[in-house]
């Protein structure tokens, strides 16, 4: 008798990939839940041989791992695994990062238990050059997201929301940078209603380790921004109106655009922010 088929997989883990040696091989291997989850990892055209032999040994685990033949960015290959997989709901992973075992079938009972909702997000581990848990905000807030992003991409998204969009780089940005900020942008204007997981749930370990693609992206800060705002004239045409809905406290409100927003970044503010994050200070939660 033939074994009875195997229920089709709900969740697809996205894994963009890009000279990552032994992580991703960590990334791919800390996706444990207790239901089948479908695993796709992206190389993004690294040429790195101790990435390539990690790739090698995890297709002939039955892992899929798709290729770009030239360098396109991290957002570019979440879309190659999105279009390469099937499941309804989709969380990208970066190499670098680290799933939390079980909590991929919470997030996903959590946005199923909500039909209007499009995508759920949550709070976050950071690891590696220290440890603590960094507090996301309890709604998706334009007024917040004019400013600066506290969102992390990997959370759970439908996947009628991201083919509706066009996958992780909607059209009318072209950065390499700030991929993120742009996508949570295109969501906000599309009115789509996003679920914070519940205080307390990690959505993920976010592993710290040199400098990552963001503080990079901040050495041309104002230009970026200036894109970002092109971009996305149905958020900053409607500031005031989003300030007022805003659940920010007055003084963030005020705070914000003069913090955050368009002005230069520092290299010396990395400092400043993480002697803020020792205190418990902005948006940590320990």
């Amino acid at each position: 008798m033939a074994p009875p088929p195997q229920p089709r997989p709900r969740i697809a883990v996205i894994v963009p990939c890009y000279r990552d040696g032994g992580l991703v091989r960590e990334a791919v291997h800390s996706v444990r839940e207790r239901e089948p989850v479908e695993v796709v990892v992206v190389d993004d055209k690294g040429d790195h041989p101790p990435t390539d032999s990690v790739l090698e040994e995890l297709e002939s685990d039955g892992i899929t791992v798709k290729r770009h033949a030239r360098n396109l960015g991290a957002a570019a290959a979440r879309t190659t695994g999105l279009h390469a997989s099937s499941a309804p709901l989709v969380f990208p992973l970066d190499a670098d990062d680290l799933a939390v075992a079980g909590h991929l079938a919470l997030l996903a009972d959590r946005l199923e238990a909500e039909p209007q909702a499009q995508v759920v997000f949550g709070d976050y581990e950071e690891f590696g050059e220290r440890r603590l848990v960094r507090g996301v905000p309890s709604r998706l807030d334009p007024f917040r997201l004019a400013h600066t992003n506290e969102y992390p991409v990997t959370a759970l998204f439908r996947r009628t929301l991201l083919e509706e969009i066009g996958g992780f780089s909607p059209a009318g940005y072209q950065g390499r940078s700030y991929e993120d900020w742009n996508l949570w942008l295109t969501v906000a204007e599309g009115g789509e209603r996003g679920l914070h997981a519940g205080r307390g749930v990690i959505t993920y370990r976010r592993r710290l380790h040199g400098e990552r693609k963001l503080q990079s992206g901040k050495q041309r800060h104002r230009e970026l921004y200036a894109q970002i705002r092109a971009a996305h004239p149905a958020i900053y045409g409607r500031l005031a109106e989003h300030r007022r809905r805003s659940d920010l406290p007055a003084v963030r409100k005020l705070l914000y655009p003069y913090v955050y927003g368009g002005r230069r970044r520092f290299p010396t503010e990395q400092h400043a922010k993480n002697a803020l994050d020792r205190a418990g200070i902005w948006t940590l939660r320990r």
